[in-house]
């Protein structure tokens, strides 16, 4: 699997870091990545931006009509913070249609209620290595588990529409898990993300990072019509809750993290899930 390119020199900690990681190459049907997904990554003032949500793998998949019994909320933060669950369709494959009234930026957030699924225990055990969640795959073994995995999962999404006030991206949006970018968003490189778990740094942390091209105009392209791509770099955050991913080339880059702990409620499952997924844009040539 190939690595993005970047210049100058990866730093060795941080190669060997991704190093063995990168190994992991698909992942089953059952282990899906969720993300929005605006159909252009810029705009200016008064242009409108459409935006859908998308489940698959490889950093393709099939939009998600907009579902109000799942959402918690469904925001846009540019000079103010748009509730956009309130003008949302039900079951409309695009979820809001928004102009900017600025160039400042735009940073989408999604957060959903949980929902539930039950895999068998080889299955759900395969699942849990795949996903880097060590905690909850040595629980199981310690305890000589094979009953099936009973797990409650939500969904926490992200996307930014690239624009000149960086601190609307910065800013956590206060979702349960989240992904903060700690420098502007595609324009470095080497791109330092934060992790948060109900506003609070979380350590050992699978991050993962895939990219594909942008259409030939330089905006998105539907998720449905494009090739599946392999993990262009992946690492764990350290104990600040930061990781580092190599995000040099252009195209759209989906970054993607999961959390998983005990359920208080066992009626409800053994484990419960969050995860999050930030989406951005880097253009040829930039800097």
């Amino acid at each position: 699997m190939s690595r993005p390119s970047a210049p100058g020199r990866i730093p060795a900690a941080l190669a060997l870091a991704a190093g063995a990681l990168l190994a992991i190459t698909a992942l089953p049907a059952w282990a899906h990545e969720y993300w929005l997904a605006p159909n252009r990554w810029t705009a200016a003032p008064g242009e409108t931006i459409t935006v859908a949500g998308a489940v698959g793998t490889g950093f393709r998949g099939e939009r998600r009509p907009f579902a109000r019994s799942r959402c918690v909320r469904f925001v846009a933060r540019a000079g103010a913070t748009l509730d956009l669950a309130r003008a949302a369709v039900d079951a409309d494959p695009v979820w809001a249609r928004i102009a900017p009234t600025d160039t400042g930026g735009m940073m989408l957030a999604y957060e959903s209620d949980f929902a539930s699924i039950e895999l068998p225990a080889d299955e759900f055990n395969e699942y849990l290595a795949l996903e880097g969640l060590d905690a909850p795959l040595a629980a199981r073994r310690r305890a000589g588990s094979t009953n099936p995995g009973r797990e409650r999962y939500r969904r926490c999404a992200k996307a930014w529409i690239d624009g000149g006030d960086t601190t609307r991206a910065l800013r956590a949006i206060g979702l349960p898990l989240e992904i903060v970018p700690l420098e502007r968003l595609g324009r470095a490189p080497a791109l330092r993300l934060r992790v948060l778990r109900d506003g609070r740094p979380v350590a050992g942390v699978l991050v993962r990072a895939w990219r594909t091209a942008l259409a030939a105009d330089g905006h998105g392209v539907d998720p449905a019509a494009r090739d599946s791509v392999g993990i262009a770099w992946g690492t764990r955050t350290n104990a600040a809750g930061d990781a580092t991913i190599l995000a040099a080339d252009p195209g759209e880059w989906l970054v993607s993290a999961v959390h998983m702990v005990p359920c208080l409620d066992a009626e409800l499952g053994d484990w419960e899930s969050t995860w999050a997924s930030l989406t951005f844009a880097r253009r040829p040539g930039a800097r």
